[in-house]
């Protein structure tokens, strides 16, 4: 096993698109969580056809630190920047919310993207089939899906992180190294004291592929092997072992979600309750986690 040192930072900035719903406020305060550990650049985004949005429409940054006890009742605007967070609100004045994500990306370069999913039909509400070819052509970010119905591991009433059981499924393709690296590194920022990695393969013994598990103090590793449907046995592992976060690596060709409609990741989120990590290979940040 090796080691990975925490004090590194891979994220210096967060994206986080809002719809001002419930789930989004779910996300929005694990964008933040993320952002003030690791002193990084958030953006908060909301797309209107008819860019009728209000400022105070936005979830409070400044707010939502003195509610978690993080800066004192009534402190000045400047006291969000002296916590290292460089907090922005934008209103893009867009009919397509994938777009507008996909546009604002491509002037501002962004190391993870934390986002509420909500289901209708079925389907995932951001993959819709309009924006599919857009998706597609836009290069893999790291991202943070919120299920709707979940609370997540952020608590938004002080924020705390309850975070102890991860799930990390493995292939032989991609490459699943970025995402026990990124587990690793979540542990150590959100300092999470305690806890186990549960790496999961659907699969044969001699089809598991090689990876490293880095040493991390407090926290185990074990493996499992199952059998069966691929998604179904990811989605069972997860509430089986109770996880409040399952980890994967994902190709990274398809866009910024992935190109989620249709692949591993997109129909794990949709048939589970918990929050989903996606790490595509040949992204920035996977090459620091490889």
């Amino acid at each position: 096993m090796s080691r990975i040192s925490p004090g590194f930072s891979i994220v210096g900035s967060v994206l986080h698109p809002t719809d001002f719903s419930q789930g989004s406020l779910v996300a929005f305060n694990h964008a933040l969580k993320t952002a003030m550990l690791s002193k990084a650049k958030l953006t908060l985004l909301h797309v209107s056809a008819s860019g009728d949005a209000e400022w105070s429409d936005f979830p409070g940054v400044r707010g939502t630190l003195e509610r978690w006890g993080v800066l004192p009742q009534g402190s000045p605007k400047s006291a969000v920047a002296e916590l290292g967070i460089k907090a922005s609100k934008i209103v893009a004045n867009e009919g397509n919310p994938v777009n507008a994500v996909i546009h604002y990306l491509d002037e501002h370069p962004t190391d993870l993207i934390v986002l509420a999913t909500s289901k209708r039909d079925g389907n995932v509400q951001w993959l819709e089939k309009s924006v599919a070819e857009p998706v597609i052509r836009k290069a893999g970010e790291m991202t943070l899906l919120i299920p709707s119905g979940c609370d997540g591991f952020v608590s938004p009433q002080d924020g705390s992180v309850n975070l102890t059981n991860m799930l990390i499924p493995v292939a032989q393709t991609p490459d699943p190294q970025p995402a026990l690296n990124a587990a690793v590194r979540l542990v150590n920022k959100y300092q999470c004291p305690t806890g186990t990695f549960t790496i999961v393969h659907v699969g044969r013994a001699d089809t598991m592929p090689q990876f490293d598990c880095p040493v991390v103090p407090g926290w185990t590793w074990k493996t499992e092997l199952l059998s069966g449907e691929v998604i179904k046995s990811i989605v069972n592992a997860a509430k089986d072992f109770s996880a409040d976060l399952v980890i994967m690596t994902t190709d990274g060709r398809n866009g910024f979600l992935d190109g989620l409609r249709g692949s591993h990741s997109e129909r794990v989120l949709r048939y589970g309750a918990v929050p989903l990590l996606t790490v595509p290979i040949g992204s920035r940040i996977s090459r620091y986690l490889a």
